[in-house]
């Protein structure tokens, strides 16, 4: 198996999927330069350049998924579906109800989330548990580049709309931007295991809404998502050497949650720790704090998000986004309970 970056995965992924159907095409902003080998693979008809107009062109990869394309429409951040929202709440994710099935909208959405380099609350929110509460749509959110490509085979094979979050800190050239021209004195901890991979080939997908047991443990669960499972595996091995067995669980997906790997991790080890990058209320760790109530299930229950808005100053934001040393101190304090 050859060794690819995170975001060399997802676009190699891409290229196998495009090459094999014709009808999946990609667009949004500078598609031509980010998408450039897919660019100069499959020419201008199939990958395009787009305006500056998130609201414009995510509902034309709407109607374009209606008229019987397969697009992938790249909103650089998710901070900025905000401003294309109506297309995807309004519209993707209703039309095969309102149609009694007779229109759907195979369309994904590719973007970018996370935070941990100093940009801010404009620009470093996750949103994937503002997303998934929608009925209609999917969203993936990979934590490593076999994940990555695997996802993205099943996002591109979804009839419905599906989102793709791809970590920032985890991608290779998010990472040269952030860390690059004025900006060579943020330093940003990425972890090793997500950044680089080996990845199977070809690319097979992976079944909707299945997560993956990534660390064994008896004492306490943690659950989380793309960058936060390398900061719960960090974590978990500094709780080892206090005689604590955590067991980390890759969800994968905010969005179908697989909820018997929930239930059953949570009914063994008895404690549950959500890391989630994204907002603690109304949110990821409220699903499933749900879900568990909802199987009869009263575990020791803790979570770790983001509380309130992401400040600049790396310094605040470090206090603010879920880290080892934070999610350590939670997992000590749910394991006295």
């Amino acid at each position: 198996m050859p060794e690819m970056t995170y975001a060399q995965a997802i676009d190699h992924a891409l290229g196998q999927a495009m090459a094999e159907d014709p009808r999946i095409v990609v667009f949004g902003e500078d598609v031509v330069m980010l998408r450039r080998e897919l660019y100069v693979r499959f020419g201008p008809r199939r990958v395009r350049q787009t305006p500056i107009s998130e609201a414009a062109f995510l509902a034309m990869g709407v109607g374009a998924a209606m008229a019987g394309l397969r697009p992938v429409v790249e909103i650089m951040m998710v901070d900025f579906i905000a401003v294309a929202f109506d297309a995807l709440l309004n519209q993707a994710t209703k039309i095969r109800a309102f149609s009694g099935g007779k229109w759907n909208v195979p369309l994904v959405v590719r973007t970018s989330c996370g935070g941990g380099y100093g940009d801010g609350g404009q620009h470093e929110q996750c949103l994937w548990g503002l997303i998934s509460s929608m009925p209609g749509v999917s969203v993936a959110v990979p934590s490593n580049p076999q994940d990555a490509a695997s996802l993205m085979i099943s996002c591109l094979q979804s009839e419905d709309p599906v989102v793709f979050m791809e970590h920032k800190l985890l991608s290779d050239y998010w990472r040269d931007y952030l860390g690059g021209g004025s900006r060579k004195t943020v330093a940003f901890d990425v972890p090793e295991n997500g950044r680089i991979g080996k990845v199977e080939i070809p690319v097979k997908p992976f079944p909707p809404g299945k997560g993956k047991v990534v660390r064994k443990g008896e004492d306490l669960t943690m659950f989380s998502l793309g960058v936060g499972v390398h900061r719960c595996l960090e974590a978990a091995e500094r709780l080892e050497e206090k005689g604590i067995q955590a067991e980390v669980v890759d969800l994968r997906w905010a969005s179908p949650l697989d909820r018997e790997l929930i239930t059953s991790s949570a009914e063994r080890t008895g404690r549950v720790l959500v890391v989630d990058e994204d907002y603690s209320a109304y949110g990821l760790s409220g699903e499933i704090a749900a879900v568990l109530a909802e199987n009869g299930l009263r575990p020791a229950f803790g979570r770790l998000g983001t509380e309130g808005v992401i400040p600049y100053d790396v310094r605040r934001e470090a206090k603010v986004l879920p880290n080892a040393a934070r999610i350590e101190q939670a997992a000590l304090t749910l394991a006295s309970v």
